[in-house]
């Protein structure tokens, strides 16, 4: 970590989990390694963390678990982050009192955050209406089907809608939490904690790459050295001629082969990767715009722009002004 204090931009470092009969495990341990877990070396401001249910009886989990929850609903609307730790089945209801409690603290200003199947946890607070939300790829299409207002996005690992963010599948919510991380405290300090967690700070691509779905294995021992190839040579033209070429297949089975593998296709693929570049050297580089744009194979300030408002949701500008407030002071490579 640098010696320097690390900037904490949470307006409300309180965190509280939701915990309820049949808690789900997996993603109940990835809000508390993330948000839970003392980091001294971060200083005093880090998160406080609480769990909170709506029954004061100690609480049934899988594996069996058991929780006795720190506080009741009612310390919700204290909380700067709620936190939905997947659900207990997707066909389970959610009780009245519960989508009050999160209705009632997100309308005082906290976050809502769903890991895996708490997406129907939150969708059912009527707060989803009209945004973007995913889910494990799995549910996506009941998610659909029981709440079409919502624009489910089944190829997203996570969403963020400002105060409404979801994730996908239980280890995707490592992902969203470190994400927060992020906006709250800025790149080195999630940096260092995915670090902590053995993890990377950024997962290339979407879900749909973990979507079953039958991979010929000649097809993934011929591409796995090709898409590395690819990542080492962002900034050259990469059409998809030469790019068969290199695989040695003819551009039709190429792109078949390219789509079973990966989930996308390799002009989506390379776009991806490209922005995921630029994200590094925009949080960890001075680096002028133009010039990441080069390195990166956008090509133009303009291009690149374009794909990371499309990706993102914001300009490269406004990524490193909130990622990388420190980065005039990083090495110019």
């Amino acid at each position: 970590m640098p010696k320097s204090k690390p900037r904490s931009a949470a307006p409300n470092p309180r965190v509280a989990v939701l915990a309820y009969e049949g808690l789900c495990a997996f993603e109940f341990s990835c809000a508390a390694e993330v948000f839970g877990l003392a980091r001294p070396e971060l200083g005093a401001d880090w998160y406080r963390f609480e769990t909170c249910a709506a029954q004061r009886r100690p609480l049934r989990g899988q594996y069996g678990l058991r929780i006795s929850a720190d506080a009741g609903l009612d310390r919700l609307v204290r909380a700067g982050t709620v936190v939905i730790p997947g659900w207990s089945s997707i066909d389970a209801p959610v009780p009245p009192r519960i989508a009050d409690a999160l209705r009632e603290a997100h309308a005082r200003g906290a976050r809502l955050l769903s890991i895996c199947s708490g997406a129907f946890a939150l969708a059912a607070t009527g707060l989803l209406d009209g945004r973007r939300a995913t889910t494990h790829w799995r549910y996506v299409d009941a998610l659909r089907a029981r709440y079409p207002r919502i624009r489910v996005d089944p190829n997203a690992l996570y969403v963020d809608e400002g105060t409404l963010l979801t994730s996908a599948g239980s280890a995707a919510g490592l992902d969203l939490c470190l994400h927060l991380v992020r906006r709250d405290w800025g790149a080195k300090v999630a940096n260092h904690v995915a670090r902590r967690l053995v993890i990377p700070p950024h997962r290339e691509g979407g879900q749909a790459q973990y979507i079953d779905r039958p991979i010929e294995p000649e097809a993934g021992n011929a591409l796995s050295p090709l898409l590395e190839r690819m990542r080492r040579q962002l900034a050259e033209p990469l059409p998809v001629a030469v790019l068969a070429g290199m695989a040695a297949m003819s551009e039709r089975n190429f792109m078949r082969r390219f789509k079973q593998s990966t989930g996308t296709t390799p002009a989506d693929w390379l776009i991806q990767a490209r922005v995921d570049r630029a994200r590094e050297l925009l949080e960890t580089t001075s680096l002028a715009i133009d010039r990441i744009a080069g390195r990166t194979g956008f090509g133009s300030a303009i291009t690149m722009r374009h794909h990371f408002r499309r990706k993102l949701g914001l300009s490269p500008r406004d990524y490193r002004e909130r990622f990388a407030r420190d980065a005039a002071s990083a090495t110019r490579r």
